[in-house]
Order: C-alpha cells, then structure tokens, then sequence
C-alpha cells in the first residue's frame, strides 16, 4: 500500500517476512538489507516524495544514540568508522560526529561518560548517588538516591499516635458521660416526688371482673300446680338428665329465687323442647306480670314432634333488683303452654 495509489498493492505486498517462504521468493522478497527488508521497493530519491511509510530497519543498522546521516553525504561501509571532521570544520548547526562504538552525550546515560557519575555531577548535571536527589549546582547533596524512610517512618508514627489519642480521649469522655447518666439516675429515683407531696399516687385499677349470673335447672325450682320432674326424654342437660314436665296445665309453674350482685336489665334464657309447635308462658318478676309472654317458639322450625329433635333456648328482657329476685314461669289462661322446661338462667342484656 503506498500514499500514491492508497491500496493498489496487494496485502501480501507488506509482510516483512515474505522472503521466508517459498511463494514470497518466488515474488522477489529478499533477506533484510540496507534500508530495510521484504519485498522490493523503490530507492529514495532526493527531491523525490516518497510512495512507501515502510521504514524499519534491521536489527543492529542504526546504532544508539550515532547522528543520523546527513542529506547528500556518503554512508560508508557497514562495519567502518566514519571519517571524523577536524574540530571546529563540523557544518553549521550540526552536533559533532561522535566515533564508531561510543553514544552521543546527549542520549547516553551519566554512568558511561568518561569519569561517571561525579564528572557529570561536577558539571551541574543530575547527578546519581545515595545521599539524597538534586543538582550540584543548586545546592543539591550530589545526586538522587532513594527516598527518605526516616523521615516517613517518623509521619506515618505521628499519625499513629494522633489516632491513639483521639481514641482514647473519647473513650474517657464516654466513661465519664455514662458515670453521670447513672449518677442522675440514682439522684432523681431516691428523691421523693414533689407533687404527690411524698404519698404514693394510687394505681390504677382496670375494669371489674363482671359477677357471675345465676343459673339454675329447672328440675331444682320451686314447681306449682300438675308440674312434675322426668327424665325420659333425651337431650336434657340437667342432673340426670332431668325437666320439668305436665307444664301444659292451666295454675302450672316453676319459682326461682335469683340472687344478683348488682341490679340492671338483664335477660332471661330459658332451655326448653317443644313437639314441633309453638308454645309460651306467662313471666313473672319480683311479683309484676310481664305485659308479653315470653314466647317458646319453634325457632328450629322443626317438624318431628319427638320432643328430643327439638330442645333450644330463648330469652326475655327483665329488669332485677340486686339481692333476691323472685322469677316465675307459669301457664296462665291464654297461654299454648304444651312444653318441657331444661333449666333458666339469667344473662347479660347485650
């Protein structure tokens, strides 16, 4: 590829190692030469731009730090010294020509000048040494040597023991904070409080634990007229399984003497059976006739007549005084008082 043409020539054109193999012999590659290896290519020319960027040179052509050649001189012979101008005849502008073998001056290292490191250091140039980095002729100590790990060993100390300080400072303020944090504790919980004028406040009580209503089998109450207790039918809840039967009797009744702790409106619930039809009672409290029977409906809307399919319960509003209570059921005329009677018991009213 040249900047001519800018991709006329083919990319096997540019392997630099071509003459290595067979086909790039047969194409003209030739072994590394003056001016560099590969394929062939034109000569440099004076006056003439060049077409090829190719610039590399075999290894050991150029020497480190020689001057380049100057335009229009001969190159001599590999391998020979370059004729040496007299001093002082060197072109204009154009460093000295230095002999075969030894680097320029200005691209050498201090250490391969005649006389080393101290003849440069001499001269004010940078100088190598261990004592520490400057110019000699600034006032440096002759040269640069390696860092100073006193001097960083002594900050990276400081900075240590700065950390150390901190640390324990406020570990003792802590210390001291707490002891007075407890100290006030104590103070505050031995003095005594200034607006109860030192008596104890009263604690506070929560709600009263709710008295415990009565509840009584029917089978135990006081029973009137043809009212009788049995047992043969199953599903009462009473003593041995126990109710109150002939209840269907016109002057029949059960009397229950209740004893409440508090007075209030209450309910009264009755356990009760009945043979699939609707029945009630007269209700009676502390001698006052309740304006409405209490009903004992087939809530259950049963229609077997056995009366152990169809034991359930209902209720009454009553109000009760506290002390004794005096609570009758009984069949009054008017009253569909066909039904057996579990047990009665009084309730809360919500």
């Amino acid at each position: 590829m040249t900047a001519g043409n800018n991709g006329e020539s083919k990319p096997e054109d540019d392997d630099p190692f071509g003459y290595l193999y067979a086909d790039g012999q047969a194409a003209g590659a030739q072994a590394p030469g003056q001016g560099g290896y590969g394929y062939p290519g034109p000569a440099a020319q004076p006056g003439v731009p060049r077409t090829s960027y190719n610039q590399v040179r075999a290894v050991g052509e150029r020497q480190y730090g020689q001057v380049p050649q100057q335009y229009g001189q001969p190159q001599p012979p590999y391998g020979q010294q370059p004729s040496q101008q007299p001093y002082g005849q060197q072109p204009y502008g154009q460093p000295q020509q230095q002999p075969y073998g030894r680097p320029h001056t200005q691209y050498a290292a201090p250490e391969t000048l005649p006389g080393g490191a101290s003849a440069v250091t001499a001269s004010g140039s940078v100088g190598h040494g261990g004592g520490g980095s400057g110019r000699a002729g600034n006032g440096g100590h002759g040269g640069r040597g390696g860092p100073n790990t006193k001097a960083i060993l002594g900050g990276a100390i400081a900075v240590v023991a700065v950390v150390l300080i901190g640390i324990t400072a406020a570990l003792t303020t802590g210390d001291d904070a707490d002891g007075n944090d407890k100290k006030n504790e104590a103070s505050a919980s031995s003095s005594p409080s200034s607006d109860t004028g030192g008596s104890a406040s009263p604690k506070p009580t929560g709600p009263a634990e709710p008295a415990e209503l009565p509840k009584q089998d029917a089978a135990a109450l006081t029973l009137g007229g043809t009212a009788a207790v049995e047992n043969s039918v199953k599903g009462a809840e009473g003593t041995n399984e126990s109710y109150v039967a002939g209840f269907n009797q016109v002057g029949s009744s059960v009397t229950w003497q209740a004893k409440m702790e508090n007075g209030g409106s209450y309910r009264l619930t009755v356990r009760y059976a009945i043979p699939a039809a609707d029945a009630d009672a007269t209700l009676t409290v502390n001698g006052k006739q309740n304006t409405q029977p209490i009903g004992l409906k087939n809530f259950i809307s049963s229609s077997d007549p056995d009366l152990a399919k169809n034991w359930q319960t209902t209720w009454a509003p009553v109000t009760l005084q506290k002390g004794e209570n005096e609570i009758k059921l009984s069949c009054e005329t008017g009253n569909q008082c066909n039904v057996i009677l579990d047990w009665v018991e009084v309730t809360a009213s919500s």
